[in-house]
């Protein structure tokens, strides 16, 4: 997992298909949201990445913090994927694992303001049971972690990034503007983007998400190079 991009907050196949011929690596889809609206139900979610056959490329991004839930929900919709965004215990993430050890586990490190030890111990609590991690950013206003539009302080994910042998995707606030300054800042395996590359009706705008695109693997060639 290098250099990798992942769009999240698809709401229909047209979203998805854009997203794909944009060279999206994978597709997120947020579920059981306790701030945010989901973006469309889970049955056409399910339809969606069945009639696309892109299980292997979707993401379920959850907040539910129950193995068995998560397990289930994530068969459902057919995600190889699971980003586990909630505050979820070390048993249950064991548990999760040991339920499908084929299914990849990316575990969402969420950054409140300048503290960055929190995020630390549930890296080093739980590296040896996820196959990545994420880094996001909280909002303090609304109370949501994650598909904020805010930036954070890349300085504390590049503090995670260099905590861990596991790839570290970062998000939070990035668009086509900031990507390359948030890659080289952070130097991670990956980039994701979610409200940054939507308009004013909050539907994915395809130009924002090519150009995205674009310069995220511009800026990862060059960060190979050096």
């Amino acid at each position: 997992m290098r250099g990798w991009v992942q769009v999240a907050g698809i709401r229909h196949a047209q979203e998805a298909r854009a997203c794909l011929e944009a060279g999206a690596d994978l597709l997120g889809f947020p579920f059981r949201l306790p701030v945010h609206k989901e973006d469309l139900p889970e049955e056409e979610a399910a339809r969606l990445i069945h009639d696309l056959g892109i299980s292997s490329r979707a993401v379920l991004i959850t907040y539910l913090e129950d193995a068995d839930a998560i397990q289930q929900l994530a068969d459902e919709l057919g995600c190889a994927w699971v980003q586990i965004h909630g505050h979820m215990d070390l048993q249950e993430l064991e548990r999760l694992r040991a339920l499908d050890s084929r299914r990849r586990l990316m575990r969402s490190l969420v950054l409140r303001g300048d503290n960055v030890e929190a995020a630390l111990a549930t890296l080093r609590g739980c590296e040896a049971h996820v196959d990545a991690f994420l880094t996001d950013t909280h909002d303090p206003r609304s109370g949501a972690d994650g598909a904020t539009g805010l930036t954070h302080d890349w300085r504390l994910s590049r503090r995670l990034r260099l905590a861990t042998s596991k790839p570290l995707m970062l998000a939070g606030g990035l668009r086509p503007g900031n990507v390359a300054q948030a890659i080289a800042a952070v130097g991670p395996a990956g980039v994701d983007a979610h409200t940054g590359l939507e308009d004013a009706l909050g539907a994915k705008d395809p130009a924002l998400v090519m150009a995205f695109v674009e310069a995220s693997r511009k800026a990862f060639l060059a960060m190979e190079a050096e």
